[in-house]
Formats: structure tokens, C-alpha cells, sequence
């Protein structure tokens, strides 16, 4: 080979290698960097973002930099994280210092209804329903997490927060929070779930030390925060005001460090809720990822520092600088904040938001009609035949009170909100009848419409005395084929309202006087009862038809008057026990609420001494005393699950697949259903089951499985409901295990917890 031809491969040689190394250089160039390149695994990302930031830009991202939001990294491209309240719509926006309305005209929404309603539908599609539906409008306002869903359970009906939660059952809640969840975050938008955990009452919600056994807490106050993590995989979990242990539960050892991350494997970020977070050294130590609306003296003067203020702040910073603390407690804070960037403000590949479209207030309007409860009907007084009719009184001033606005965080800015008294209308100019409605006010109660800077909705101011009000009222009832009496609670302070809890069981406002009054001169009388809560109803044999009607949100009035007057049928199911009174309650029983003050006057012990048996729990525990003789008022106004319909239904005898449940097997448990009325409905059928003989003290049944079925008149169903292991365990608290003993059990099949119609025994054994 001549030297030409070893020149010309060297040159190829050479060029080749020029070319490569600058295609390579460029194709490196193209690249985006790791943390931003959406082909790396997440935690491959988060691992070279932790690796580039520095010292103030990890303490930045672990606090608020305003009421709502907390800063990214924009040296790396990290977005702002913003929140917002919103278990039942977007909050209006405030301003970035100040708890008050930013004045924007963008930022109306639609209110879905609160909670309890969408828990009474008993139906999971609609909590899947409502998730998407809010997530939408939350990523069209560009919200990030929103702090809900509510799984608090309903201990006390006093409670002045239960409006937001899903009840006192923790499977029901458990199966209603997942899908809520998942819907959520699936539009890109976090769930913030809470209050976590123990957060059962309002009064003193700062200073209260709960003391409670920790089967209690495993198998009534967690179950629904553990689905929420495991099964709905939430990005995100707000600490609660209170107590536990003497810890305030936004940085407590055991619920953060040991429950929530390490025994449930929780990945997400914690987050306080605001202002609680009250110690930078339990802060870093025991689990907090995020503070928020810290109270300290920066911030209340209004200085420009007041977010270095914050405990997992400035302080938090000099004591990894003075070498009190390394930076892997911090790098794992941050870890979990750079993995919630990754899921919300970092996706970018998010669905499209909409705020206030169609689809969403006939998301809200389904879920309102599902979940409203028809508790009485007697003479079939309901549905209102509008063709027989020729005046409907409407009283009360919840027929035309705005209930979107008020109660705290919840308090929402919709762009409209149908009130009763419209709702009722629309229906009656409808059907083209001669009826005609009057209405009266018959009682004054909360005149204020507005919350923080938030003002709509009627006039309600009102000079006249109650006499006055009532001598109207009764007047036009002597003349009305039938009388809609719109009452209840509202979202005032020691009402239905966050901070406070109800000062009384009964009806605020005069309002039994009032119902007394109107029974007698026309007997004809549907009671509307507008809250989150039961209450107390001393005249109920008096009255022929009473309705449930919650908070139901921008909807209100359309729904609960297409219930009324019979375009849809009923088929909500109470998520709570209706108590005759406050005696029937476990916690008011036993005297253990609200709790003891300490002798320093700080702090309030709370002690759940009525352990597992909350709700129906209690109220089968007072039959049993009954039973064997105890003088005991047992029987509840109406039991939990409980709800009628404009038809009926018949239960068949329940069957199984087998007979026998081992370790790592299911039981399927069939009941024929039949829709014996003239008119289509839907039936929730519950099973709850009942250990037999164990060895330790359980409720005599729980609820562990349920379905809402849809039939035709006349139609019959095989309704299947499946139960394993899980649903036969208890809470070792020795064991710090969940346990099944082997041994008989009893499936009991029926409407509600009040009345079981089918029962099922069958046995398990623990070997496979």
C-alpha cells in the first residue's frame, strides 16, 4: 500500500472521528439537562435536582413564600407551587399577604356539595365525578394542590366542621375518599387529604390532646387517611391543629414518622395546616415537609421578612450552619417537595381546565340529587302532585339563604347559586299549572352574606319581632295545600362553621316553635332540614315528610326541588346516626367531650372513652344493654345507611359461593333485590358483619361492604358483595397488627344499619 493511500485513511480515520465527537456534542447540546429531561424516571430527576440546589434554595422550598404558595427553583425552571382551599370548590383568591379578597373577577367557580352529601350518595362514580370535576377548574385557575378531600370522622354531631367529612364509618369513608382522590389527581392537581389525623371537633382545635387506644385509632380515626395513601395514592396530607401524644400532629413522631411514611409507605409531602407548626426542632424531626401560615410576629406586623420567620425558616437554616443538624433531614423534605413538583407544576402533558362549564354543574347538580335524603313520607305526601294543587307556602329563611358563603375555609365565590325558593319556582312555572307560590319568612336568623370581602345573595335584613313572623307564616298556611318549611343550621360561627363547634342539638332560631305552630293550623307540613349535621326534632311524629338537603352548592335550589317534586327519586343514605338526642352519642355519654383543661390552662385532654363505639357502633351496644333489661333510649331518629324512597324494594334470602374463608381467600355473598314500586329507583344494599365469638370486645357489626343498585319497577337483581380476611380483622394492639381469628362470622345484608333483612354465617380459618 503507497504512503497516498495510507494518508487518505488516516484523513478518513480522523474525520470521522471529528464528525462523530461533533454530532455527539451536538446531540448532548439538544439534550435537555437530567432534571429536566421527562424521559428520566422521577427519581432519577430528583436525585441530580437535589444534587444542584443550594443551601437557601431547599430551605426556600419547604415554606410559604405567601398565604397560598410556595416557591420553586427558578434558577432550575421549578415553578411556584400554588394551593388553595377546595374540598367543595376553588377559593377566591387572596391577596398575598392578607386574608382578603384579592378582587379578581376570574376567579368564580362552581360549588359542588359539601361532603356529607357526596358520602350519602353512597355511590364511588360520583366521588370519581366530583374529583375530575374539581381538578379541572383547579388546574384552569392554576392551582396545584388542593387541600382536600375531608375523612375526618363524624364523633360528635356537634362537630362544626362534619359538613366537610364523609361521615362516622370508616370503610364508608374509605371507599369514597379513594376515587374523590384519584379523579382529583388526574387532571395533574394534588390532593391535599385531611385534617390528619383526630381532628373530630372545632372547640379548642389547637389545644386539644387527644387520648385514645390505639385500636381506636387503627380501626376508626386512620382507615380512611390509609386508603386515601395506599389505595388513592395522594400526593399530599395536611397535618391537623390538635394533639396527639403531646405532640402537635403536624410534626408528630408516631402519625408522621411511624404510621403515615414508614408503616403506609407514604411518599407524598406533608403539609401543615396553617399555623400549625409550632417548633422548628419537631418540625425537622418528625415528619413536616411544608409549612404553612406559620403565626408569628413578622408576619402579623406585616414585615417583608415574614416567611424567614417561619420555623422550618431562617432558624431552621443557622442550625444546620451552627452543625445541630446534617442535611439529610432536610434532603428528605426537599425530596418529597421536588416529587410533588414532579407530579403537579413539572407534568407537562396536563389534561385542559375548565372553570364553570356545563359538564360541571351537572356534575354538581347529579351528586347533589343523589345524595339527598328523604327521611319520612308519610301518606305520600311527597312527591308534591303540582296538578292537584293550587298554593304552596315556601317558609324559612334557608329557602332563601346563600349557603356557598361562610364556614371558613370553605367559603367559596361561585358565579350563581340557585336558592330553594328558586329552585321551586322554576319547577312550578315549568309544568305549566295553576299552583302558585307563596312564601313567608317565619323566622330571622343569620342576615350576613358575605365572607372575606365575598358579598351575595338577598337582602336578608328583616326588623320584625318573631311574633310578627310567625302570625304571617301561620296566616298563609291556613290556606296552602301543603307547607315547605326550609330550616336547619347555617354556615355562622357555632353553627356549621370552621372554629367552632354547635353550642346545642336543637334548631337554632326559634325554628321548632315555629314548626309547632304551622303542624297545628295545616298538618300538611314538609320539613327541608339545610345542614351538615343532624339535629334534634321534637315535633317529628307531628310532621308528615322530612328531606335531608345538606349544603349542596351552586345546585342547591334545582336539586332539592326536582327531589320535592318527584323528577328525580330519592336515593340518598345517611353516612352518619341520626340521634334522638345527645344522650345516644358515645362521646356525650361518657362526658369525655370536650374534654379537661390542664391545670396551666394550655392545653385540653380529650379522651375517646367510648373507644370503637362511635356512631352505630354505640347505638347497637345501647340495644344489647336493652336487651337485657337496661332502662336505655337505644332506637337513633333515623340509623346510619338509613334513606327512603319514592318506591320500594324487597330483599331475597342471601346465598355464597362457599361457606368457608381461608388466609389468603374471598367470599362473594349474593342477595336477590326486586324493585316492588311503580317507579325506577335506586337501592344502596349494605353488609355489615358481625364476629361471632372473638376474643376481644368488638362492635356487634360493621360495615364492610355496600353497593347502590339502579332498577327498573319490577325488576330483580343478584346483588354480589365480596369480603376477605381484611374485612373479618380487628386491630391487635399487642401485636401492633391487623388479625382475624378463626371462628363463625354473620354477614348481615339490608338498607341500613336499622334494619337487617338477610343473614349469611360462614366460618374462616387461617390456614391456606
Amino acid at each position: 500500500m503507497n504512503v497516498k493511500t495510507n494518508n487518505r485513511q488516516w484523513i478518513l480515520r480522523v474525520a470521522v472521528i471529528l464528525i462523530t465527537y461533533h454530532l455527539s456534542l451536538i446531540t448532548s447540546m439538544a439534550q435537555p439537562p437530567v432534571w429536566l429531561d421527562e424521559s428520566k424516571p422521577i427519581e432519577q430527576r430528583i436525585d441530580d435536582a437535589l444534587r444542584r440546589m443550594t443551601l437557601d434554595e431547599k430551605i426556600a422550598v419547604i415554606h410559604a413564600q405567601s398565604k397560598f404558595s410556595s416557591p420553586g427553583v427558578k434558577r432550575l425552571g421549578f415553578p411556584d407551587l400554588w394551593t388553595d382551599d377546595g374540598p367543595h370548590g376553588v377559593r377566591p383568591d387572596v391577596l398575598w399577604d392578607e386574608w382578603v379578597q384579592a378582587g379578581q373577577t376570574n376567579d368564580s367557580c362552581v360549588a359542588f356539595p359539601a361532603l356529607t352529601c357526596l358520602a350519602a350518595t353512597w355511590n364511588p362514580a360520583m366521588a370519581r365525578l366530583y374529583g375530575e370535576s374539581l381538578g379541572e377548574e383547579a388546574l384552569y385557575r392554576k392551582k396545584s394542590v388542593i387541600l382536600g378531600p375531608g375523612v375526618n370522622i363524624f364523633r360528635t354531631p356537634l362537630g362544626g366542621r362534619n359538613f366537610e367529612y364523609m361521615g362516622e364509618d370508616p370503610y364508608l369513608a374509605s371507599r369514597m375518599v379513594v376515587p374523590y382522590v384519584q379523579g382529583l389527581q388526574s387532571k395533574g392537581v394534588a390532593a391535599c387529604v385531611k385534617h390528619y389525623c383526630l381532628n373530630n371537633d372545632e372547640e379548642y382545635r389547637h389545644q386539644v390532646n387527644v387520648i385514645v387506644s390505639d385500636r381506636a385509632l387503627h380501626e376508626i380515626y386512620l382507615p380512611a387517611f390509609r386508603a386515601a395513601v395506599q389505595e388513592g395514592g395522594a400526593w399530599s396530607i395536611m397535618g391537623a391543629y390538635n394533639l396527639y401524644q403531646n405532640q402537635h400532629n403536624c410534626h408528630n413522631a408516631t402519625l408522621l414518622n411511624k404510621i403515615l411514611k414508614q408503616d403506609w409507605g407514604f411518599d407524598g409531602v406533608v403539609i401543615s395546616d396553617w399555623g400549625g407548626c409550632h417548633d422548628t426542632d419537631e418540625a425537622v424531626k418528625n415528619g413536616l415537609d411544608l409549612e404553612f401560615g406559620t403565626w408569628t410576629d413578622g408576619l402579623t406586623m406585616g414585615k417583608t421578612n415574614a416567611y424567614d420567620s417561619y420555623h422550618m425558616a431562617v432558624a431552621y437554616k443557622q442550625a444546620i450552619l451552627s452543625g445541630k443538624y446534617s442535611t439529610k433531614e432536610l434532603d428528605e423534605k426537599v425530596r418529597r417537595v421536588l416529587r410533588l413538583f414532579y407530579r403537579t407544576t413539572m407534568q407537562r402533558e396536563k389534561p385542559f381546565g375548565f372553570l364553570c362549564s356545563e359538564s360541571h354543574y351537572d356534575a354538581a347538580l347529579k351528586i347533589a340529587q343523589e345524595g339527598i335524603v328523604l327521611l319520612k313520607n308519610e301518606q305520600n305526601l311527597l312527591p308534591l302532585d303540582l296538578s292537584k294543587m293550587k298554593r304552596i307556602l315556601v317558609v324559612g329563611e334557608n329557602a332563601i339563604k346563600m349557603m356557598t358563603v361562610g364556614g371558613g375555609s370553605s367559603s367559596l365565590k361561585v358565579q350563581r347559586e340557585v336558592l330553594p325558593l328558586d329552585g321551586l319556582q322554576q319547577i312550578v312555572n315549568g309544568k305549566l299549572s295553576n299552583c302558585k307560590l307563596d312564601y313567608a319568612r317565619g323566622y330571622v336568623g343569620d342576615t350576613i352574606q358575605s365572607f372575606d370581602g365575598v358579598s351575595v345573595g338577598r337582602s336578608l335584613y328583616d326588623t320584625r319581632t318573631p311574633v310578627q313572623l310567625t302570625a304571617e307564616a301561620v296566616e298563609k298556611a291556613r290556606e296552602a295545600d301543603v307547607v315547605i318549611f326550609f330550616g336547619g343550621l347555617n354556615k355562622a360561627a357555632y353553627q356549621d362553621s370552621e372554629g367552632h363547634d354547635r353550642q346545642q342539638y336543637g334548631l337554632p332560631y326559634g325554628q321548632d316553635e315555629l314548626i309547632e305552630a304551622l303542624v297545628k293550623v295545616n298538618p300538611r307540613l314538609v320539613y327541608v332540614n339545610i345542614s351538615g349535621n343532624c339535629v334534634a326534632m321534637p315535633w317529628l311524629s307531628k310532621v308528615p315528610a322530612v328531606v335531608q338537603g345538606w349544603f349542596v352548592g351552586s345546585q342547591a335550589g334545582t336539586a332539592i326541588a326536582s327531589v320535592l317534586c318527584g323528577d328525580v327519586n330519592p336515593s340518598g343514605r345517611l353516612p352518619f346516626t341520626w340521634y334522638a338526642s345527645l344522650d345516644q352519642c358515645g362521646a356525650h355519654a361518657l362526658n369525655t367531650y370536650p374534654g379537661t383543661w390542664r391545670e396551666d390552662h394550655q392545653i385540653i385532654d380529650e379522651e375517646y372513652k367510648e373507644g370503637l363505639f362511635v356512631g352505630y357502633r354505640w347505638t347497637d351496644r345501647l340495644k344489647l344493654k336493652k336487651s337485657k333489661g337496661e332502662k336505655v333510649k337505644s332506637e337513633p331518629l333515623f340509623p346510619f345507611g338509613y334513606g327512603l324512597s319514592y318506591t320500594t324494594f324487597q330483599y331475597g334470602k342471601a346465598s355464597a359461593d362457599k361457606n368457608k374463608v381461608t388466609a389468603d381467600g374471598q367470599i362473594t355473598i349474593t342477595v336477590p333485590v326486586t324493585n316492588t314500586g311503580n317507579r325506577a329507583g335506586a337501592e344502596t344494599v349494605q353488609l355489615y358483619i358481625r364476629d361471632v365469638k372473638s376474643s376481644v370486645e368488638r362492635p356487634y357489626k360493621e360495615l364492610k361492604a355496600f353497593r347502590k343498585v339502579f332498577l327498573q319497577p319490577g325488576e330483580t337483581q343478584q346483588v354480589s358483595l365480596t369480603i376477605d380476611k381484611a374485612a373479618l380483622s380487628f386491630y391487635d394492639d399487642k401485636a401492633a397488627a391487623w388479625t382475624a381469628e378463626p371462628g363463625d362470622f354473620e354477614a348481615l345484608i339490608g338498607p341500613s344499619a336499622g334494619q337487617i333483612t338477610s343473614r349469611y354465617t360462614f366460618s374462616y380459618t387461617d390456614s391456606l
